[in-house]
């Protein structure tokens, strides 16, 4: 009996590291997706909604399918009704009959303790994704205005920004998220958060008005890009509304009193 179990362990062994071979870990990790979405039923982004509470989602001004192929349809439809769905709902859930009910969603990221990690996780998850969807469109854009001006001022290139915010965010361990924030003095910084918190809260090692972040949690991006996260920044990269974030940025730098 004892001979068996050795020798089942060292056959399981084996398959174990054959099935670790590069050529063979490639295929088992990159399963692709069915090849006609028809399959699957996709809905519409204005039939979604939250449950009633202090806080609604954002409207996706597009549809499902408007960002693809650089992020799929599946991809963006599971990431709005499912995860940005749950942490709107949780958030609204953890602040019914607290000071909270009806702060500001600034405030109570400012104010909150973070040793409540339930808030902490819903509330960073609502602002963060709110965000995130404010800020995509499907017409690839560059900054213009006030923002333009001072991108080039304070990085001396849009080039500069874009290749430091990229490397910022291929080298972001694990979930988070990476920003384009303006601090307390007016000026524009690239920062980094781990899970779903982000600049507005006490632990920030930049404090600062999120203006632009990218989400790097993993719901963002494996159906399309599995372990291939670089890709998946450079396709976010295409579809950043400029416009958007410039309005972010002036509205930040009028609460600095810095325009």
């Amino acid at each position: 009996m004892k001979k068996n179990v050795v020798l089942f362990s060292t056959l399981a062994s084996f398959l174990l590291l054959f099935s670790c071979k590069e050529d063979k870990l490639v295929e088992v990790v990159e399963v692709p997706l069915p090849t006609k979405e028809e399959k699957i039923t996709i809905g519409s982004p204005n039939d979604v909604k939250a449950d009633p509470g202090s806080f609604e989602m954002t409207k996706l001004p597009f549809n499902y399918d408007a960002l693809a192929p650089d992020i799929r349809t599946l991809t963006l439809e599971t990431h709005y009704s499912k995860h940005y769905l749950s942490y709107t709902n949780n958030f609204n859930k953890e602040i019914v009959s607290t000071e909270y009910e009806n702060m500001p969603i600034e405030d109570i990221l400012k104010k909150m303790d973070l040793n409540n990690a339930k808030l902490r996780q819903n509330a960073g998850g609502y602002y963060n994704h709110t965000l995130y969807f404010n800020i995509l469109t499907p017409k690839e854009q560059t900054p213009k205005d006030t923002l333009a001006g001072s991108i080039a001022k304070e990085f001396g290139s849009f080039n500069n920004l874009t290749n430091q915010f990229k490397a910022q965010s291929e080298k972001q361990f694990g979930s988070g998220w990476v920003w384009l924030v303006v601090d307390r003095y007016g000026k524009l910084q690239i920062t980094t958060t781990n899970d779903q918190d982000n600049p507005l809260m006490k632990n920030a090692l930049i404090p600062g008005t999120p203006i632009m972040g990218i989400d790097l949690w993993e719901h963002a991006y494996y159906l399309d890009y599995q372990n291939r996260k670089g890709s998946y920044i450079d396709a976010f990269y295409n579809h950043i509304n400029w416009e958007k974030v410039n309005e972010y940025y002036v509205e930040a730098l009028k609460k600095v009193k810095k325009l």
